[in-house]
């Protein structure tokens, strides 16, 4: 299955812009050639068929939205349990505070890295890895400072660090959680059969002008191509926010220089 989240959205524009018009053509020249030897009326059918595309687009768009608001909203979670740990680690006797405060900096400048640019996949995955190793290197240190020091103060980094561990698989899950490569397929296919059932009725009614089945055709595709923007959480026009982690950045820094 062709993964389109693997292609950049300009150039899947234009392919798809000119699959969809060219769909669009071929119904019309086809539809003039039978409206020259008897006459027929496909206008219901094609609109039956734009209304089962805009069934489809209206779903998938649906699909998108609840994705992006997802990924946005576990990106405030876990840049607000990275502040809300950082700032218990204050609370945490020396040197274990210092070394929590270091091991939180590197580890929300690890997060940002791979949304402030687009990571390959090798390098997404040990921007993983570190994060992971850092969490584990947290832990560590709670444990130590539960086992020497007795009271609320490390109860309570334990349980903002286990929260900010789950955020991160949570914000990890939601990047990955995309509008399934079919259902993006199926709607090219969709939209194409409709232009071209489109531009067929054009041409049995004899209306010479391709203008209307342009504009239908690339709107369509603009709106599929919104979906797939959507779609994709740290590339293309429309990005999910990352200011809630450069926020908490900038926070922790502040805890660590002098």
């Amino acid at each position: 299955m062709v993964d389109l989240s693997n292609f950049p959205l300009v150039p899947i524009f234009l392919v798809s812009s000119i699959i969809i018009l060219a769909g669009g053509e071929i119904g019309r020249r086809l539809g003039v050639r039978i409206a020259k030897r008897r006459g027929e009326d496909a206008s219901t059918l094609a609109g039956a068929i734009l209304g089962l595309l805009a069934l489809m687009i209206g779903f998938t768009f649906a699909m998108a939205v609840s994705r992006f608001e997802g990924r946005r909203d576990a990106v405030l979670n876990e840049a607000n349990a990275i502040r809300t740990t950082a700032m218990r680690a204050r609370l945490l006797p020396e040197p274990h505070r210092a070394q929590a405060l270091a091991l939180l900096k590197e580890y929300i400048h690890i997060r940002l890295d791979t949304t402030q640019r687009i990571p390959s996949r090798r390098e997404f995955e040990d921007a993983v890895a570190r994060a992971n190793a850092l969490q584990e290197a947290l832990w560590q240190k709670a444990q130590a400072v539960a086992a020497n020091y007795t009271g609320l103060v490390p109860i309570t980094f334990i349980q903002t660090l286990n929260e900010m561990i789950n955020d991160h698989e949570k914000t990890l899950n939601a990047e990955r959680n995309r509008v399934p490569a079919i259902a993006l397929i199926a709607l090219y296919a969709v939209a194409t059969v409709a232009m071209a059932y489109l531009g067929y009725a054009s041409g049995l009614k004899a209306q010479h002008s391709r203008l209307p089945i342009y504009i239908t055709g690339i709107l369509v595709s603009s709106l599929i191509l919104l979906i797939q923007d959507l779609d994709r959480p740290t590339t293309g026009f429309i990005t999910v926010s990352q200011q809630p982690m450069i926020d908490t950045a900038a926070r922790i820094t502040s805890y660590t220089d002098p």
